[in-house]
């Protein structure tokens, strides 16, 4: 697999969003919500036209973790993934009346 890029989004005091970038293209999506335990539960979409196979998983998850959290890891159970597997249908956002 060619290595992922990655690009932060979004920031807020608590949660983070993510895009993997693959040859210039969005392959996946993550958010990740930073909790007041010390715990970081994230939400993984990889997206279907990208090709992931379900074997990819862990080594994506490790490049998260080891660019983006390195107070947390799977292997202490301080930080969990929800990961699936979807398409973009669009970007939907707040109109303004009278626009």
């Amino acid at each position: 697999m060619t290595k992922l890029h990655w690009k932060r989004t979004l920031r807020t005091a608590s949660s983070e969003r993510f895009l993997a970038l693959r040859d210039g293209q969005d392959v996946a999506a993550v958010d990740l919500h930073h909790l007041g335990n010390g715990t970081v539960a994230g939400t993984v979409v990889l997206l279907e036209s990208a090709g992931w196979q379900e074997a990819d998983v862990p080594a994506l998850l490790q490049s998260l973790d080891e660019d983006f959290l390195p107070d947390v890891d799977l292997a202490h159970g301080n930080l969990t993934y929800t990961v699936v597997i979807g398409k973009v249908l669009g970007n939907f956002e707040a109109q303004k009346d009278g626009a």
